[in-house]
């Protein structure tokens, strides 16, 4: 029998799979990844090395389909801004994969690449080194639950007591989408407020629009 002209697999056609499993709800596994691509699980040890790599081939590989790339010379707060809207359209696009991304490690260079940007943007903007990682983590996290916020039902609450103060509110309040931009408009400016404000008691000399001269 002739040879394929082409390989049975290869690391992005095993990532593009484990993706679209994530997202269909299945439980994902080297094992069940073997079955949905028609191979034996010990074939795929010859491209990966096991589930956690895989799981950060796909993280690298949503870094890269969002193109969180930070250009040199942008100033920290838009450094902030950029990072926290791309990471959020990145998660919302892939909300069932986020139990598994938050569970790994980050090791991918092409994401330790922009985290790397952001943390030498707060630093260079004047936060301390104790409290850059702390930023990092508070950003990381508005990111994850705006972009969850997106996947959530139209209808978020429902109470029984329409004169509640939730129940009126609920009454005139928009659903989904509209609701979900809101808030996370909302919040991006609190965050972004707040890290100024703060810059600003920590380091009266510092400018605000501080911006990364090199990026490694």
């Amino acid at each position: 029998m002739a040879r394929p002209k082409t390989p049975l697999l290869s690391v992005e056609r095993i990532v593009n799979e484990a993706l679209a499993m994530i997202d269909d709800g299945a439980d994902f596994g080297v094992v069940r990844l073997a079955e949905r691509l028609g191979v034996n699980p010990s074939s795929l040890y010859n491209h990966v090395s096991g589930r956690d790599e895989i799981v950060e081939l796909i993280r690298g590989r949503l870094a890269d389909d969002f193109e969180i790339v930070v250009e040199p010379g942008t100033p920290w707060d838009e450094v902030v801004e950029y990072v926290v809207r791309r990471q959020r359209a990145m998660f919302a696009a892939h909300p069932l994969f986020l139990p598994l991304l938050v569970g790994k490690t980050v090791t991918d260079p092409r994401v330790i690449s922009y985290y790397e940007d952001l943390a030498a943007a707060l630093r260079l903007a004047g936060f301390p080194d104790a409290e850059v990682l702390d930023v990092v983590a508070v950003l990381d996290t508005f990111a994850l639950g705006s972009g969850l916020d997106l996947s959530a039902p139209a209808e978020v609450w429902k109470t029984p007591d329409a004169t509640s103060v939730l129940g009126r509110l609920l009454v005139s309040a928009d659903d989904g989408a509209s609701r979900s931009e809101r808030a996370f408009e909302l919040g991006l400016r609190f965050i972004l407020a707040g890290l100024r404000e703060h810059l600003d008691a920590i380091s009266p000399a510092a400018s605000p629009a501080a911006a990364i001269t090199s990026l490694s």
